[in-house]
């Protein structure tokens, strides 16, 4: 990505007024480096890429079970407490070189860390800057192999950022097609340019060679591009091949043929021969077709010499980094145009979100071992990150404010409680994709989700709020949220690629990063305890209602109890509008929402008649909202169950996200479920009934990254039903989700825009019941 591209607007602001003398705002750039406990760098010929690792202070919502024999508390069932916890966060910044003293005074004269001794270093600027390092921060520069960082970093990255790496298509409606996180990222091939190429096959964590490499690399473009153009800067001689037009200098296959030559398989706009207009036309070149002629010959070297190696060693993962990329469109095009040709399609380019970081990463690593920090999953945090930006002015003139050169570019990663793996159910997680749109393939839609979380904002403020009202400062926290999130609406409408797939679940998690930011751990803290109170007071009622029906009659009843109560999801518009304008709508009011039979999408005959057979060994039920929803819709069906045999396993969220219910919630919920319910009672005490995190944070569900307890309880209870509720988990995503079990996925379309496109209206009903032998329904299973 070209490093005088990507920049947040707050770093812009920043940049703006820069000057040799600049001061730097602390908590907008260097983001809380007063806790930084140990640092790394990467100096290569132009930029510098500094890496730390800080705590976090920040809030979070904490539920308190209270004793119940006491009157104090009235009816309410737990208290909520806003608590101060510290997580860990890796912090990653990008500047040039000519910045470099004044970056480092600012970080010591921030840095009141007195536990840092050392600061790992990589890259060839870690000789040249040595001196001044130890001399400005008062640490020793401890050199690491820059090659071994580099593979650290790019294992890391692999591992840990879902969408980091890309396949580029020039032309095609999404340039940028981002690929899953593969399961197993071993064996592949890196190809990293900077001034030279280096090629290098990685086989595990600690295993790597190199295997080849070339002296004509991003230093040779430089070189030859200054002396053609007597352009000396590296982004200036980029601009310069992005506006010209090579067929102008180089000689291409109709140029000597008049056309194809069809017996070699060679087009006529093949380049036959870089520059070989240029010995016999008797003219003056523009400075741009020279820049372009060039690039475009030394990306294709590049592509082919790759394609050699990945044949001779039989790897078909490539992917490309180094000073050389930088994201730029003609480069990555011309790579992937390359590899295609060389290889008949057979091995893709692949292009990395953050492959300037990879050296820092690396070195970071090395000097964290003893902290052993693969051990943790980690999550990239789009509050705090700058994003995949587009090069081109044209695209995006807001991106491109500078103050002279100095740009920031920032990457965040935070450490996750919970180390994160995938279900062991999914039938193929390498093909596995949680995200049933991606919006930065359809324009329609990506246009008007942004517009609804646009429309939503002020709703999500009001409630931000109104969930503090002791903190007087609430107020301006949320506006700077509000600001904020707004920034990165718009920042997504310009570059729908800046976070990899632009998706309604992306949308949603920037929210929630963002909310977080600004100490919003949980706004819908007090809804969620109001409804939770009237909920359980209704829950006998709604269980004696249901014993007294005939079996026929109560497994439906169940059914509909469910989407009735998945009504109740203050995520929805349409829902949260007539909650707050009618407190009194309620339980049966939703049901009367409900669409007839035949549903939108409608399995429950093939449901019910599976119900006849034998009972399931477990069921792992991924729950939705609180209140209603969990209370009246999902634990009576969760009763059902475990009236038949089955044992249950509840997964909810670890953190909060809009109104879901969280495992710290749900277990007092249950607890006085239990209390009411003997059959609840017994699953508890026998451990029939398990409840579990889920690992997320989010109103979707990546499958993929899932609490390793949770996935470990799947595997050891021989799970054989994967139930998923709601809008979230099961049409945002995981709709198209295949599992080698049988699976139900539950939800009611809450949104009016998403109905019409689906064929349905408000309040259409989706109820997927498949089996692992892949039986086809009917075609409106298929048109999302």
């Amino acid at each position: 990505m070209a490093e005088g591209a990507r920049v947040d607007s707050v770093t812009a602001h920043a940049a703006h007024t820069m000057d040799k003398s600049i001061t730097l705002p602390p908590d907008e750039i260097f983001r809380n480096l007063e806790n930084a406990k140990r640092f790394a760098i990467d100096i290569g010929g132009s930029l510098t890429k500094l890496a730390y690792y800080s705590t976090v202070q920040h809030k979070v919502a904490k539920v308190r079970s209270f004793d119940h024999t006491a009157k104090e508390h009235g009816d309410r069932l737990y208290d909520i407490a806003v608590q101060e916890e510290v997580t860990a966060r890796l912090h990653f910044i990008k500047f040039e070189n000519a910045y470099i003293e004044t970056c480092l005074d600012f970080i010591k004269d921030h840095l009141v860390n007195t536990d840092t001794k050392v600061i790992k270093a990589t890259g060839g600027g870690a000789h040249k800057f040595k001196e001044l390092i130890e001399k400005k921060l008062g640490l020793k520069v401890d050199k690491e192999d820059e090659m071994t960082c580099l593979i650290k970093g790019c294992n890391f990255v692999l591992r840990n950022i879902p969408h980091e790496a890309f396949v580029y298509t020039k032309h095609a409606d999404s340039e940028f097609r981002f690929q899953n996180t593969h399961p197993d990222i071993f064996p592949y091939l890196l190809v990293n340019i900077g001034s030279g190429v280096s090629i290098v096959k990685v086989e595990s964590e600690d295993k790597f060679e190199r295997i080849g490499g070339s002296s004509i690399g991003g230093g040779t473009f430089w070189g030859l591009g200054a002396l053609l153009t007597k352009t000396k800067r590296f982004d200036e001689l980029l601009q310069l091949a992005s506006k010209g037009q090579h067929t102008n200098v180089d000689m291409l296959v109709k140029d000597i043929y008049g056309g194809s030559y069809g017996s070699l398989g060679l087009t006529g706009d093949l380049i036959a021969s870089s520059f070989g207009k240029s010995a016999t036309a008797d003219k003056e070149f523009s400075q741009g077709d020279m820049a372009k002629s060039l690039l475009h010959m030394i990306s294709n070297d590049i592509g082919q010499l790759a394609c050699l190696y990945a044949k001779l060693h039989n790897l078909s993962r490539v992917y490309f980094g180094g000073f050389f990329i930088r994201g730029h469109p003609v480069t990555m095009h011309t790579i992937t145009y390359s590899i295609n040709y060389f290889t008949k399609g057979e091995v893709q380019a692949l292009f990395l979100r953050h492959e300037g970081y990879l050296g820092a990463i690396g070195a970071f690593l090395k000097g964290a071992e003893e902290d052993n920090p693969n051990q943790y999953s980690w999550g990239e945090n789009y509050a705090g990150s700058s994003g995949l930006m587009s090069v081109s002015p044209d695209m995006n003139p807001m991106q491109r404010s500078r103050s002279g050169t100095f740009l920031f570019d920032m990457l965040e990663m935070d450490r996750l409680e919970r180390q994160l793996v995938k279900l062991p159910l999914l039938q193929d997680p390498s093909s596995y994709i949680p995200d049933t749109m991606d919006l930065t393939e359809d324009a329609l839609a990506r246009e008007y989700w942004l517009y609804c979380f646009e429309d939503a904002l002020d709703g999500v403020v009001k409630r931000a709020v109104a969930s503090q009202p002791e903190a007087p400062e609430a107020q301006e926290r949320a506006e700077k949220f509000r600001q904020k999130y707004r920034h990165k609406l718009q920042t997504l409408r310009n570059q729908p690629f800046a976070y990899g797939s632009l998706t309604v679940r992306s949308l949603l998690d920037t929210r929630e990063h963002c909310l977080n930011e600004f100490n919003f751990p949980d706004p819908y803290s007090k809804i969620k305890q109001r409804e939770n109170d009237v909920a359980l007071k209704y829950y006998l009622k709604a269980v004696k209602a249901l014993d007294v029906l005939q079996w026929e009659e109560r497994q439906f009843a169940l059914v509909t109890g469910v989407l009735a109560g998945n009504v109740f999801d203050w995520g929805a518009k349409a829902v949260s509008d007539v909650l707050e304008s009618d407190p009194e709508f309620g339980f049966e009011e939703a049901k009367r929402q409900l669409e007839e039979r035949p549903w939108l999408v409608d399995s429950y005959d093939q449901w019910f008649a599976r119900l006849k057979g034998p009972p399931h060994k477990c069921a792992l039920f991924f729950v939705d909202n609180s209140g209603v929803d969990i209370i009246l819709g999902v634990m009576p069906f969760v009763r059902e169950l475990l009236s038949r045999g089955t044992e249950v396993v509840l997964a909810s969220n670890s953190s909060p996200a809009l109104n879901d219910v969280t495992n710290s919630e749900l277990q007092i919920l249950t607890e006085r479920i239990a209390a009411m319910d003997p059959i609840v009672q017994g699953g508890l005490r026998d451990e029939r009934l398990l409840l579990v995190q889920s690992g997320s944070s989010s109103p979707c569900l990546d499958l993929s990254r899932l609490d390793k307890v949770l996935a470990t309880v799947v595997r050891e209870r021989n799970t054989d039903l994967v139930i998923i509720e709601g809008m979230g988990r099961a049409i945002h995503t995981n709709y198209y989700a295949m599992l080698s079990c049988e699976s139900l996925k539950m939800a009611v379309i809450k949104n009016s825009w998403l109905a019409n496109r689906l064929g349905g209206k408000l309040f259409s009903v989706v109820f997927k019941y498949e089996v692992p032998a892949g039986r086809r329904e009917r075609p409106v299973s298929s048109i999302l």
